[in-house]
């Protein structure tokens, strides 16, 4: 493909992304494919001779759509949102085309300087303390890492690495084997599986700290196991907190939290995965409260800010602990500023040595929307989770079991777990809406999370009036729901319920 192809082929892939996105309301949200099933529809081995474009474009229909899950279809509800922003797939044409590898500031000093002014910039944007803030010559600053997973566990390495070198200083008897094996780490028993595989990496135990009422951490729990942990031996190092939990989205109490790990000399991590974009607008700001006792703080514009995966924001209050844990300086990756104190080298703020010019998404986004309307986007999503909450309530066979902050609701059917099972599996098998699970204190719970950037109120009334359908169909089959005659109440042991002239006895036990 020369550059005059390209111009034309990339005008048609340009026209067949936005009548993908145009269109996305009109596929069905979910697949119906079985594993296995591409592997049966493509040669086993590459072609021996250049195939053609059209060839290729057909075959995308044909094999790769009906494989996909619509994760930007304004009837996708599951997990939480993955941003997509048409500014940012342009930036991220621009970064292939430049194709930089951008390790270091000489490796392409724009791909490194842009960097640091965007993360400065959504610093700005989210108040964070002036600390984290690269500026003319800060201390701290921030980078872009892949995912909050690795956030995490640059985080944890960091600490990991800081508090050996402090104890073999005062200790230099110790080994580092010796301390590791005392070492703990914390989290919420909330948090995201993510830590605890941090913590596997890391070589380090964590342990986690029961949430309270609303599946929060508190100062007393993680108090306590402190100071158990350190009358049996152990070495406290590393605490994370987080903002927006996966399940529920609660809010682990930082303004509590973050004093003990001051006075304790923890490393305090605070990650804010999906909860974090929000804090750009000044009614939600409070949520981020205590973040200055923080020594790392990690967010995703990738998942609620509009700039394309992958774009994790995390920033340090010191850059010399990522860059005295990761700094490595072989012969051919030197280069004559290094030592300058004017340059930054990402390279030594991260686990991979490669790193793509992901800062253009954040650059062309945050000109082409403004903060003003990305607050708009965020407030839009949060009204609709709010409606959403307010039609489950209106529905006494349903209950709403966390508090909703943000854009994602918890809800339940009164009842087993197994009916709550049952009513979930047939929602998904319908394939009119996606929507996926949680455990909270044992009970089985169904997520609602507002994702696509086109969802509209209608889409949620409509998702809500499939929901009601299939909770109907659930309640119907044996053993869950029996129809009786006509009447609001029958007996002391269950309620009748009306939808559509059709009344149901839900057996309460």
């Amino acid at each position: 493909m020369n550059a005059s192809e390209f111009r034309r082929r990339g005008k048609e892939m340009v026209d067949y992304v936005a009548d993908y996105l145009e269109g996305i309301e009109g596929r069905q949200v979910f697949p119906d494919v079985d594993p296995g099933y591409l592997r049966r529809l493509i040669p086993t081995t590459a072609p021996q001779e250049p195939e053609t474009f059209e060839d290729i474009i057909k075959d995308v229909e044909k094999i790769i759509m009906p494989g996909v899950t619509h994760w930007h279809s304004p009837y996708f509800f599951a997990y939480f949102p993955t941003a997509s922003s048409y500014p940012a797939m342009l930036a991220d044409m621009l970064c292939g085309a430049i194709g930089c590898i951008g390790f270091s500031w000489a490796a392409s000093p724009a791909c490194t300087e842009l960097e640091t002014v965007m993360m400065d910039w959504l610093g700005k944007m989210l108040q964070l303390p002036e600390a984290f803030l690269a500026g003319e010559a800060g201390e701290g600053g921030g980078v872009i890492q892949g995912t909050a997973s690795e956030a995490t566990l640059v985080a944890l390495l960091a600490a990991r690495t800081k508090v050996t070198r402090r104890l073999q200083a005062a200790s230099p008897e110790l080994t580092q084997a010796a301390v590791m094996e005392k070492l703990v780490a914390y989290a919420s028993d909330q948090a995201h599986s993510s830590v605890e595989r941090a913590g596997l990496i890391g070589g380090v135990r964590l342990k986690a700290i029961p949430s309270d009422e609303k599946f929060a951490m508190r100062a007393s729990a993680l108090q306590e196991a402190l100071e158990r942990d350190k009358a049996a031996g152990l070495i406290p190092f590393f605490v994370v907190a987080t903002l927006g939990t996966t399940s529920c989205c609660s809010f682990d109490n930082l303004l509590e939290v973050g004093p003990i790990c001051h006075e304790e000399g923890l490393w305090l991590h605070v990650d804010a995965a999906y909860a974090g974009s929000a804090f750009i607008c000044p009614e939600f700001r409070h949520l981020l409260n205590g973040v200055e006792f923080a020594d790392s703080f990690n967010f995703n514009p990738h998942k609620w800010l509009l700039v394309n995966f992958d774009c994790s924001a995390m920033w340090v209050r010191k850059r010399t602990d990522l860059t005295g844990a990761f700094r490595l300086d072989p012969v051919y990756l030197r280069h004559s500023h290094q030592d300058s104190g004017l340059i930054t080298d990402y390279r030594h703020w991260q686990l991979p040595l490669g790193r793509r010019f992901r800062s253009l998404k954040m650059w062309f986004v945050f000109r082409m929307y403004g903060v003003k309307g990305l607050q708009a986007y965020i407030r839009k999503h949060v009204q609709l989770s709010h409606a959403f909450e307010a039609l489950v309530r209106q529905d006494t066979r349903f209950e709403i079991c966390a508090e909703v902050t943000l854009g994602l609701v918890c809800f339940r059917l009164k009842g087993s777990n197994k009916l709550n099972e049952a009513l979930l599996e047939s929602i998904n098998s319908a394939k009119r809406i996606h929507l996926v699970p949680c455990s909270l204190r044992d009970q089985f719970v169904l997520r609602f999370a507002i994702c696509s950037r086109t969802v509209e109120l209608a889409h949620v009334q409509e998702a809500w009036e499939h929901i009601q359908e299939m909770a109907a169909k659930v309640l119907r089959a044996p053993g869950e729901g029996t129809a009786v005659p006509s009447a609001e109440k029958v007996g002391d042991c269950c309620v009748v319920l009306k939808k559509s002239e059709v009344k149901y006895c839900i057996e309460f036990t």
